[in-house]
């Protein structure tokens, strides 16, 4: 994290009027970023600084001084439940939480703010809990983030300034990162990837990041986003670099293919977070939109591999960063090495030297990685054939038909979903992006019945996780007796 700092300092001393941070509401420059990180750090006077704000210049500056001040910061991802950010203050043991949410806050804690900060345009509120006997840290931990994990408690991956910094320089080169460039982050900064993505990139490279709300973006909740606000952030803000999750990304396919525009600038989509159909891929690339899908995780500070400008391999997630190295289990599963996690928060496990990832995957002759599914989602049908249902639904998902889907075979004689369509689709559009997508799976992959789902998969409901992941568990339980009938019946589908 020096090292960042240190070049955000010379981008300000050679060009201190050029922009560096903005927002719907402020626009920082690196003269005036230079300044305010460095008053803001001289306020938050705590050693581990819990960090729950949305989106904006503030967050940006926030983030960066508690670097300066060689603290720890704990960013708190904002779409987390109630009990999960409870479960994280309890976990991080913070000795200082800084917020624009005072009353979230003071529901959570109890507290009442100790002090008030303007910080990049925005009033941020300072809580200090009573601290018991904090869980010790590794010793070059510089940032916790959090994690839903598959339990849907957060589990907190603790990581060193120099592997941060090193993802950032990494991913930088990868990019081609230039200084006209300008950067617009549409996930939460709390997530790795947009903080390292979104705002330590482009103020390494001494360009301008856009880090406007969430809500002025169209986004409600954890997964709700309205489209109007979406393109208009879009025009307004001219972006060259954007990171997308496949939702996200099928969104604004659906809305240039219906004849809505995007500005010229784009150069640089990255999409990542989850499993991205190969046909949605080229379909956005038929439509003028540069993505470029990756791969990572945040045991191994974020991104592990993606597709490079002019080489890119749709279905694939590109090669590996510098300074990685990504083989291969006897089962297929991906292993990390070279730049990793400290530990676990509260786990007295070594520092790895390596890390199994639970991600399924295969190179090509290439050298360019494929992911092929989860290692604990993965199951064998009645037939032996082993089936990774991540694939199989960013195949059916890949059409505008279907915004969701949940596929099922263990030992099974044949593969079955539960699907989650577009409001505005018929059973013919339905029945086609089901045949659409078993036309390009192998046929022990591809889907032998399916049921209609009464309502979309949210973490509200309980059928998916607050990262956006399917809670397959919980999904199959709603669904028992529905997809016990598809096992047991010749028919193609069945009413949920």
């Amino acid at each position: 994290m020096r090292r960042i700092l240190d070049l955000i300092a010379q981008h300000a001393a050679a060009d201190p009027q050029r922009t560096a941070l903005l927002d719907e509401s402020i626009r920082l420059d690196y003269g005036e970023l230079q300044r305010e990180v460095a008053r803001t750090a001289a306020w938050l006077d705590g050693r581990r600084i819990a960090v729950l704000m949305d989106n904006g210049c503030a967050w940006a500056v926030v983030d960066l001084a508690i670097a300066a001040r060689g603290a720890v910061a704990v960013p708190v991802p904002p779409f987390f439940s109630a009990a999960q950010i409870h479960h994280l203050l309890a976990d991080a043991v913070p000795d200082l939480i800084v917020s624009d949410r005072v009353d979230a806050i003071t529901a959570l804690t109890g507290l009442a703010p100790i002090g008030q900060l303007e910080v990049g345009g925005r009033l941020l509120h300072l809580f200090a809990p009573r601290v018991s006997l904090a869980p010790v840290l590794p010793p070059h931990t510089c940032k916790v983030t959090y994690t839903s994990g598959t339990t849907g408690q957060p589990k907190g991956v603790c990581l060193s300034g120099s592997a941060i910094a090193a993802t950032t320089a990494a991913l930088a080169e990868a990019v081609q990162a230039d200084p006209a460039d300008r950067s617009l982050s549409l996930l939460p900064l709390s997530t790795l990837l947009e903080n390292i993505g979104g705002v330590y990139v482009p103020l390494r490279s001494g360009s301008s990041a856009a880090l406007p709300s969430l809500a002025s973006c169209g986004f409600s909740g954890s997964s709700a986003v309205q489209p109007a606000p979406l393109l208009a952030a879009f025009h307004r803000y001219t972006p060259s670099a954007t990171i997308l999750v496949p939702q996200l990304l099928k969104l604004l396919v659906e809305c240039l293919a219906a004849d809505a525009s995007l500005p010229g600038t784009l150069r640089f989509v990255a999409v990542g977070g989850a499993p991205c159909a190969k046909p949605l891929i080229q379909r956005a690339w038929g439509l003028g939109l540069p993505v470029h899908e990756g791969y990572g995780l945040s045991e191994a500070a974020s991104v592990v591999s993606l597709n490079r400008p002019h080489r890119e391999r749709p279905g694939s997630v590109g090669t590996p960063l510098p300074g990685l190295r990504v083989s291969l289990a006897a089962d297929g599963e991906i292993v990390v090495s070279g730049r990793l996690f400290e530990g676990y928060l509260g786990s007295d496990m070594p520092v790895p030297v390596e890390w199994p990832t639970g991600d399924l995957g295969r190179f090509d002759e290439d050298g360019y990685l494929y992911i092929t599914g989860r290692k604990k989602t993965a199951y064998a049908t009645a037939f032996g054939r082993n089936v990774a249902p991540e694939w199989v639904e960013s195949e059916l998902t890949a059409t505008s038909a279907l915004l969701q889907a949940a596929v099922f075979g263990e030992a099974r004689a044949r593969n079955v979903a539960v699907l989650v369509p577009h409001p505005a689709a018929g059973a013919a559009q339905i029945e086609a992006a089901v045949a659409a997508a078993n036309a390009r799976l192998p046929d022990y992959a591809q889907v032998g019945a399916w049921l209609l789902a009464d309502a979309p998969f949210t973490s509200a409901n309980g059928l998916a996780r607050p990262s956006g992941a399917l809670d397959r568990q919980a999904i199959a339980l709603r669904y028992a007796n529905a997809l016990e009938e598809l096992h047991a019946s010749e028919n193609a589908h069945v009413d949920s």
